[in-house]
């Protein structure tokens, strides 16, 4: 134990870096990054690559924050983010995904009102086990989007913000005929039930004015096949990764930053890059001396943070339809279920329960156990037959500490350009994560950018400072060649 101290000190003071000379050579600039999920990974591996001097300290045991591939199954489960949104080189992060090899497996084309699912991948149950026809569900799709095109109008003649269950509302006012009964307007709550996963909240937080802002990249989504832990592994090849380092205290001054961990070690450098969840910075956790600005802390405040889990059921054989996902259709968007069908994509046979909003909320104060079996009592509604899991797996980032949620969201009557003012730098601290993505919040692609972004903003101010800064060789380099994920069809 002493000598992981003494061995800890004299880190922390190796890390204590400036402009100054020692023995006739120039100390390289340093940074401390802070969170290794996605975006704190691309910064540090960036920095590390433009021969700065990166510790990335991180508060799990693991690597890779809302990014968690679970192998405990024999094989890769992703309990966090498992989708590439936009199968195309516009994407940062196809590149790097393209040259591991890592298949995809296609589930949405462009133009999906259901975003990363196509209607036909589909099949639809009500409580009594009857399957939905096709045709109808169908019909209320194209009524879905109709009231969605009238929420648009909505938005055009209100000055105000409001929910879109209030646009809702609204809508079948003027609209009568777009009102449903019966069976239509229980897939019409599982239309909405569709939504309120994407954004992970419940349509009275999501806001008419900013749920369509985000910005969907072509070439349609693409479930990563064998998991995102070979991207987090890459990125962070040869880096100094402290695990089971959480931060509690960061002090920025004009010459440097020093950061306290939990036990009560310090380390010091040029910079820091905090690449935290939101739900964390919203906790207020990490202290900041001297206080972060008033607009940065309401940027902090106003932002939503949702909640969207998984119940991963590893069962001994398949006995589900051969689709992409189950529905269960009900009175209300919280009664209904989707269940994502991993075999289609992995051949292993897995059903994935996928809560968000209150209802995650709500299973997450719930046992291991009690949530695995409330998920398989919804699979039993539509299949009776179904037989018991042979294990279960069970996501909390709704609770969990070290995320306090799932990803961000558009907060109703808030402005919309919180995301910027998140990300933009306070000194020598620069902001990172996909809460600080103006155009792809909530997504891999965009936490990654944010790293990237995050990385060549301080490469710039430190060494500025040092006045060796070459604008001609910024930290990510210029593609060769680009190369796309292989995108596995449909079967």
């Amino acid at each position: 134990m002493e000598s992981g101290n003494r061995s800890n000190r004299q880190l922390s003071s190796a890390l204590c870096y400036s402009s100054s000379t020692k023995g006739g050579q120039a100390r390289s600039p340093s940074v401390i990054v802070i969170g290794g999920g996605i975006a704190g990974l691309a910064a540090a591996r960036a920095l590390y690559d433009a021969s700065f001097q990166v510790l990335l300290l991180e508060s799990r045991d693991r690597l890779g924050g809302r990014v968690h591939t679970d192998y405990s199954c024999g094989f890769p489960v992703d309990l966090g983010a498992s989708w590439l949104h936009g199968v195309c080189e516009e994407n940062p992060l196809a590149p790097l995904i393209g040259r591991l090899g890592l298949p995809l497996y296609r589930t949405s084309g462009d133009n999906s009102v259901l975003y990363d699912h196509d209607l036909e991948s589909y099949a639809l149950f009500d409580m009594d086990g009857k399957q939905v026809p096709q045709e109808l569900v169908v019909e209320v799709g194209k009524i879905f989007e109709s009231i969605l095109n009238e929420a648009n109008k909505v938005r055009e003649e209100y000055n105000e913000d409001m929910s879109i269950q209030q646009a809702f509302s609204l809508v079948f006012e003027r609209r009568p005929d777009l009102r449903l009964e019966g069976l239509e307007f229980k897939v019409l709550q599982w239309y909405l039930c569709r939504m309120e996963g994407w954004f992970a909240t419940d349509a009275d937080n999501i806001s008419l004015k900013g749920w369509d802002q985000e910005e969907l990249l072509p070439g349609g989504h693409g479930l990563m096949v064998r998991g995102y832990l070979p991207v987090i592994n890459t990125l962070a090849k040869g880096l100094d990764v402290r695990l089971g380092h959480r931060v509690t205290n960061i002090v920025r001054r004009y010459n440097g930053v020093k950061v306290t961990v939990e036990d009560g070690r310090t380390f010091a450098a040029d910079a820091a890059i905090v690449a935290v969840p939101l739900g964390v910075l919203k906790s207020q956790s990490i202290r900041f001396e001297p206080k972060l600005p008033d607009w940065k802390e309401a940027a902090i405040a106003d932002l939503g943070v949702g909640i969207e889990n998984k119940i991963v059921l590893h069962f001994e054989k398949v006995f589900w339809p051969n689709v992409e996902f189950l529905g269960v259709v009900a009175d209300s968007s919280y009664g209904c279920s989707y269940f994502l069908n991993l075999h289609k994509a992995t051949g292993h046979s897995v059903l994935v329960y996928m809560p968000a909003g209150q209802l995650a909320k709500d299973i997450e104060k719930m046992s291991d156990e009690a949530a695995a079996n409330f998920a398989f009592v919804q699979l039993k509604k539509i299949l009776p037959d179904a037989s018991s899991p042979i294990r279960h797996l069970v996501s909390h980032w709704g609770t969990d500490i070290n995320s306090l949620g799932s990803y961000s969201y558009g907060a109703v009557g808030k402005p919309h350009d919180l995301s910027e003012k998140l990300r933009i730098p306070v000194d020598n601290l620069f902001f990172a994560g996909e809460a600080t993505s103006l155009s792809y919040p909530g997504s891999v692609h965009g936490a990654f950018s944010t790293g990237l972004m995050a990385a060549e903003d301080c490469r710039m101010r430190v060494l500025e400072r040092y006045g060796e800064l070459d604008l001609f060789h910024p930290v990510m380099g210029e593609e060769a060649s680009i190369s796309v994920p292989l995108l596995i069809s449909r079967m």
